[in-house]
């Protein structure tokens, strides 16, 4: 088992029919979410989720990657050193 890492995931939601996808997958992860935070720019029409993360690389990689894959959502990581 590979050693835990710190990273934040930052999502930017373009599709609101999508959140409901999206917290599935966050729920499928819950245990490794460290903090979450919610911003709605209602003038835009987006919503910016960062969400700080304790786990190993390739759990951080497949939760990145399936919201990743969801419609009108899009996500990136930065890691601790």
């Amino acid at each position: 088992m590979s050693e835990n890492r710190i990273a934040v995931a930052a999502v930017i939601v373009e599709t609101k029919d999508s959140i409901d996808e999206l917290n599935a997958v966050l729920h499928e992860y819950g245990n490794y979410i460290i903090g979450r935070m919610g911003i709605p720019n209602t003038s835009k029409g987006v919503s910016v989720i960062s969400i700080a993360l304790d786990a190993p690389s390739d759990e951080i990689n497949a939760l990145v990657g399936k919201i990743g894959k969801i419609d009108g959502i899009s996500a990136k990581t930065v890691y601790s050193n």
